[in-house]
């Protein structure tokens, strides 16, 4: 986009990352779910935990609600808690995959009784969203077959639609969802949402408050991923990400650990395609297993912090000329250029000139907070996957 620095800090003061609150409790793989000290217990101790992973990097001021996850009697309070932390709540993210009835679906499942409960609590989020003054809602579904012929396949895309329209129909004038899709997990056979054009079909025909959400951890190897990204920008259907990493398949690990050139591909396609605003919602969805829960969103943020200042640095001038002149070698150098280039010294500067210390991760270990955060939740259950 440019070369001048003055220009990259400039437009990286404007980003913004949202983190998850299901971050900053136990989870595990899916046979072990790991118990670490200091986790939260309520929903308004994961919104200070986020509020820290904002506090030393300055670009992560939402924490994002998972509904039942993050259930409370009085959402208004909670988004006040999170104002006095310095953050607020961003998106609301639904469940319709952890109850018995929806072994065979939620909102396709043949039984319309079952697709009712699934749409109410569909409507419940947006009901949350008024509260806490949300403008995301975001739909994912587990729902799918396991055996050839053991649903009508395209009988459950009728259920899927309606239930869709249902919920667009609820959305007030400044809402919208984001619709997931995933490859397969846990539906082996068929999965009703398995890629971003079934994702796409079903947005592009409900209009403007559809949007498409792109997990980078649900796609098959090999896929190009900043190629999808580019075909919602053009059609102006990418509503946001969910940035996490994965080796095999949706490993939900830190975004950028497995292909940091990738995440920089996947964000020059952003700021090329006119992605880089406030429209697009920049979100983590990770489960720290192994790693500690603050440290990991921080590391996060970070990396993709890392990744949109080295797209940030792309001679756009000399990309195209070389792009124009048919370069093929020209063209890939400047794009390798910026990519190969340090940018850890150009963000602590940036941090300093905003007030922060220049190395997050230095800075929230020395701070005490874990350790305060460790004696001081010894009590009550801790928040996990499912609570």
């Amino acid at each position: 986009m440019t070369t001048d620095s003055a220009q990259v800090k400039a437009a990286l003061r404007t980003q913004r990352i949202e983190t998850p609150s299901w971050a900053y409790g136990n989870s595990g793989t899916r046979f072990k779910v790991f118990a670490q000290q200091g986790v939260p217990r309520t929903p308004q101790e994961k919104i200070d935990d986020a509020a820290q992973v904002h506090k030393y990097t300055g670009i992560a001021p939402t924490v994002a609600l998972h509904i039942p996850w993050d259930k409370v009697d009085d959402y208004a309070a909670l988004a006040q808690h999170a104002r006095d932390r310095g953050v607020q709540v961003g998106a609301i993210n639904s469940n319709v995959f952890q109850d018995d009835d929806y072994m065979l679906g939620s909102v396709t499942h043949p039984d319309p009784k079952v697709r009712e409960k699934a749409l109410n609590h569909l409507l419940e989020c947006v009901d949350i969203m008024d509260e806490t003054g949300s403008r995301d809602l975001k739909l994912w579904f587990s729902d799918g077959t396991n055996y050839p012929g053991q649903d009508d396949i395209r009988a459950r895309q009728d259920r899927l639609a309606e239930a869709l329209a249902a919920v667009y129909e609820r959305l007030g004038d400044d809402q919208r969802f984001l619709l997931e899709y995933k490859l397969f997990e846990p539906a082996f056979y068929t999965t009703d949402l398995p890629d971003w054009g079934t994702s796409y079909a079903h947005c592009l025909k409900l209009g403007p408050k559809a949007q498409v959400v792109v997990d980078t951890g649900h796609h098959a190897p090999g896929t190009n991923i900043e190629f999808i990204v580019a075909f919602l920008l053009r059609e102006g259907k990418l509503g946001g990400f969910d940035f996490n990493s994965r080796f095999y398949a949706d490993d939900d690990l830190m975004v950028g650990a497995a292909d940091p050139f990738q995440l920089y591909r996947i964000m020059d396609q952003v700021i090329q395609g006119g992605g880089y605003t406030d429209e697009i919602a920049f979100m983590l969805d990770q489960c720290h297993n192994i790693e500690p829960k603050i440290p990991g969103q921080i590391r996060s943020v970070l990396n993709v912090q890392e990744a949109t200042a080295k797209a940030l640095l792309i001679d756009i001038e000399a990309l195209r000329a070389a792009q124009q002149a048919g370069d093929v070698l020209g063209a890939n150098a400047v794009f390798m250029d910026a990519y190969n280039t340090d940018v850890r010294p150009l963000l602590a500067e940036l941090r300093a000139e905003m007030g922060l210390d220049p190395d997050p991760m230095a800075a929230y270990a020395r701070s005490g907070y874990f350790e305060k955060i460790r004696d001081g939740r010894k009590d009550g259950q801790a928040a996990g996957w499912g609570a």
